[in-house]
C-alpha cells in the first residue's frame, strides 16, 4: 500500500502512511492536527475517527 489521501466532506484533510503494520496518520489541515501521528488498523477506522473528531470540533464551537 503507498500513502493515501483522506478526505472530510470532500476536503483533503491527511494522508495514511504505511508504517510497522499498521498506517500513520499525517494532518494536512489544522482541524485533524489533534489526531497527527495516529495509528489506525485501516482505511475505514481513520476515516470514523476523522468524522467523530470534526463532529466534536462542531459540538464544542456551539
Amino acid at each position: 500500500m503507498m500513502k493515501q489521501v483522506v478526505e472530510y466532506q470532500g476536503v483533503p484533510v491527511g494522508v495514511l502512511i504505511p508504517r510497522d503494520g499498521c498506517l500513520a496518520f499525517m494532518a494536512v489541515k489544522y482541524d485533524v492536527i489533534e489526531l497527527d501521528g495516529r495509528s489506525f488498523s485501516s482505511t475505514s477506522e481513520a476515516r470514523e475517527a476523522i468524522r467523530a473528531h470534526m463532529t466534536q470540533r462542531v459540538a464544542r464551537a456551539a
